[in-house]
């Protein structure tokens, strides 16, 4: 069995926590790493002109020529996710990865994408702004600052997780905490840039306990 582990990363917009990723590959802190492609459901999501730079292969892949394929009511919405999840499914499955790492892909993964990829046994991790059980899904900063300012918590956090169909609820590979600061003007801004900064480290960490966990099994 080879050594090289093989990373497909999903992204919607700046791709920050994905250019941690380049950044240490390029300093040789995972050499048995390669990012086999970028793949963004945003044309315009800068992540992909930095995977560009990196001469990493992008792909985009965009719900809205699905849901356009079937009418505008819940169940037409939900076959449209459906297509286009076995689709992301099968375009991921043809660079055959190790691993599948969501960095704020903001798009709710279904069996139909998940089922394919556990069937080969490819590990999804991804990365969530929040404590485990807390603010799952969308605007998770926001709804926890929100929160924070109505007096209903006094920290947040960051984690990394294994992905399944229930959103955001997949098992913990590593949480940290984020307190906030009593006194201090923490205004939304700020508090967002804080919480980035502490996901560039924790999406390396959760990487590298990943990788230990393929080795191990590899090893099997």
């Amino acid at each position: 069995m080879t050594d090289t582990v093989r990373l497909t990363v999903l992204i919607s917009g700046n791709g920050s926590n994905l250019q941690a990723v380049i950044d240490k590959l390029s300093e040789g802190k995972f050499p048995e790493v390669s990012i086999v492609r970028v793949l963004s459901n945003r044309k315009d999501a800068y992540g992909l002109e930095r995977a560009r730079k990196a001469n990493i292969p992008t792909t985009y892949h965009n719900l809205v020529k699905y849901k356009k394929q079937h009418p505008a009511t819940p169940e037409g919405v939900q076959q449209a996710r459906e297509e286009y999840d076995a689709e992301l499914a099968r375009l991921v499955l043809e660079d055959k990865p190790d691993l599948v790492y969501c960095l704020g892909f903001m798009h709710v993964l279904s069996p139909r994408f998940l089922g394919p990829l556990e069937e080969k046994k490819i590990k999804i991790i991804n990365l969530h702004p929040a404590l485990p059980g807390q603010f799952n899904g969308a605007h998770a900063i926001d709804r926890a600052h929100a929160a924070w300012l109505e007096g209903k918590i006094d920290k947040t956090g960051v984690m990394i997780h294994n992905v399944i169909s229930e959103v955001d609820m997949g098992k913990p590979i590593l949480v940290r905490e984020i307190p906030f600061v009593k006194g201090q003007d923490e205004d939304l801004d700020a508090f967002e840039k804080k919480v980035h900064e502490v996901e560039w480290g924790v999406v390396i960490e959760g990487l590298e306990i990943t990788l230990k966990e393929i080795k191990e099994e590899r090893s099997r």
